[in-house]
């Protein structure tokens, strides 16, 4: 699918942050509903790729050697999440999306966060797996998703994640239901 149709660009003179987040604990009013575009259709059965990601941790981590049912959530950025991670019944959770290590190792820090981060800033991941990102002002982010990987494999997509402060729970009763 052509990059510009999964394009959304906003500019400072249609939107003011403050004004549509008054508060980091609540998302916006009147948050647009993403609709499934197709973009992560092709993801499920696909084996994840032999390759090392910069982490969080102390070394780079490479999640298909990750064995057993692990969550890969995909994310545009770092924002301040509302609820603790729940028990989900997987061996492994970790985080990627295109923000620097040292960035996301101020975020695990600061929000205490008991998984690690991947950076795939060079998006060489993401074109591998072919996984969807949008512009915004120029600069290119992960469209968020969340897959379910068993043994290096992708079981399940969830994508668009919408509304995102509620995704975990999706995910939670998702693996509940699934459990091998």
């Amino acid at each position: 699918m052509d990059l510009s149709i999964r394009t959304q660009r906003r500019t400072a003179a249609t939107w003011s942050y403050a004004q549509i987040v008054p508060t980091y604990d609540a998302l916006p009013p009147n948050l647009p509903v993403p609709h499934d575009d197709g973009a992560a259709d092709h993801l499920v059965g696909v084996r994840l790729l032999d390759l090392s990601l910069p982490s969080t941790g102390d070394h780079a981590l490479n999640p298909s050697s990750l064995p057993g049912r692990i969550v890969i959530y995909v994310y545009p950025m770092t924002g301040r999440p509302g609820v603790a991670l729940p028990d989900a019944r997987a061996s492994s959770v970790v985080g990627l999306s295109g923000q620097p290590t040292d960035y996301q190792e101020e975020v695990v820090a600061r929000l205490h966060l008991p998984y690690r981060l991947l950076s795939d800033g060079d998006f060489a991941w993401t074109e591998c797996l072919q996984l969807p990102t949008f512009l915004a002002e120029g600069q290119r982010f992960h469209s968020r998703l969340t897959m379910i990987v068993n043994d290096g494999v992708i079981e399940h997509v969830f994508y668009p994640v919408f509304p995102p402060d509620t995704h975990a729970a999706d995910v939670l009763t998702w693996l509940l239901r699934n459990n091998a």
